[in-house]
């Protein structure tokens, strides 16, 4: 099998990928080594930032984005029993947010790709990288229970932490950047509708809150617990009673409680790896970068990713100049940097650390506060979480 683009992974960030290249004339292939149903059911993100959505419109997949997605033009902060909302619009020129699962990104990416796109292979397991520094490189993977390979002008690897894209860049010419901390997030879904109309981030003593939603009639919500707490070991009812104390407001405000459909939770850790490309392997997504989920950033800087791929490619094709190319991982990781400053601001602003001293709960609360007083310092939040440009 032979293509310009073999792209492993079909999750947001190889499914754009493909489309977009698909729009601008250049063939591509999509390796994907789950089956179409898991790939549609699996819950992750659902946050996207302002370039997100106008990349999807522009590549002709944000229709029922439109239609279903839940517009939000800020967020609220919460902290000893205050309330405090953030506008997105007045603070960015205009810039929003969308609340619109990642598992629906991928079901219409997916349909547009079965629709009139390049192959899409689904039971497809890459197995290895081969050639990356030549200028054929390969991509051996089985499927329907056969080896077969896939010849390239390129590779981009959109294959997760755990694929075999990024193994495939020799350890020497590696560098990796890494943090893990000590808590995580027990998540839930619950039929119910949000007892809020925008997200809700809540600092307290006894840990961080979230309050989010998946849809009208469906709530997400988190709470912060110990690194390697089992989700089992909470019952429901401590799981509301919790989220009730933590959200709790000096202004009479409820949560309305419902039936726990899902439990789960999120470990929580940064990690870049550098360089994000080897020779004709490209690395996209979580392959290359992972953030904590308080910035709602993964998914966003995935699509930031492939976006400069597309670009820097077809650049390429029009110009014959491999300039674009050449800067792929220098370009994304400046984007990627940001991302990861802004999460670990996020992430150390709203949570509290295992062995915190009064001293640095205080901090926290200053943060909040100069947040919640100073136009500049709610300015550089909401330009944080709206999204970093993708130039």
């Amino acid at each position: 099998m032979r293509t310009t683009v073999g792209i492993i992974g079909a999750g947001p960030a190889g499914l754009l990928l493909a489309r977009l290249l698909h729009n601008a004339g250049i063939d591509s292939v999509v390796l994907e080594s789950r089956d179409r149903a898991y790939v549609e059911q699996r819950q992750r993100a659902g946050i996207l930032e302002q370039g997100t959505v106008d990349v999807l419109r522009a590549a002709g997949a944000g229709g029922r984005m439109d239609r279903e997605g839940l517009r939000h033009d800020g967020i609220e902060l919460r902290f000893a029993r205050e309330r405090h909302r953030v506008d997105f619009p007045a603070l960015t020129g205009g810039s929003s947010v969308m609340v619109y699962a990642q598992t629906e990104v991928c079901k219409d990416l997916i349909a547009l790709q079965l629709e009139g796109g390049g192959p899409l292979l689904f039971g497809a397991e890459a197995l290895a990288v081969e050639g990356a520094e030549s200028e054929r490189p390969r991509v051996r993977f089985r499927h329907e229970g056969r080896e077969d390979v896939l010849e390239c002008d390129y590779v981009v690897g959109c294959d997760g932490f755990w694929g075999v894209a990024r193994r495939a860049i020799p350890a020497e010419h590696s560098r990796v950047f890494e943090r893990t901390y000590p808590f995580g997030w027990l998540g839930i879904l619950a039929d119910v509708p949000p007892s809020h109309d925008e997200l809700v981030y809540a600092r307290h003593d006894r840990g961080f809150a979230l309050l989010s939603m998946r849809s009208p009639v469906v709530s997400r919500l988190y709470l912060q617990v110990p690194e390697g707490t089992d989700a089992g070991s909470w019952a429901d009812e401590e799981i509301w009673d919790e989220l009730e104390r933590r959200l709790e407001t000096a202004d009479g405000w409820s949560l309305e409680r419902g039936t726990i459909t899902s439990k789960s939770v999120t470990p929580m850790r940064s990690h870049v790896h550098e360089p994000m490309r080897h020779g004709r392997l490209f690395l996209a997504g979580d392959a290359a970068h992972i953030v904590p989920p308080t910035g709602a950033k993964g998914l966003n800087l995935a699509v930031g990713d492939v976006v400069t791929f597309a670009r820097a490619l077809v650049h390429l094709e029009e110009t014959g100049s491999a300039e674009r190319l050449d800067a792929y991982s220098e370009t994304c990781l400046r984007r990627v940097w940001q991302a990861e400053r802004f999460s670990y601001d996020m992430t150390t602003l709203l949570h509290r650390a295992p062995d915190a001293t009064p001293f640095e709960d205080r901090v926290q609360l200053a943060r909040l506060r100069r947040i919640a007083t100073s136009r500049a310092a709610e300015t550089d939040l909401a330009e944080g979480y709206t999204g970093f440009p993708l130039d």
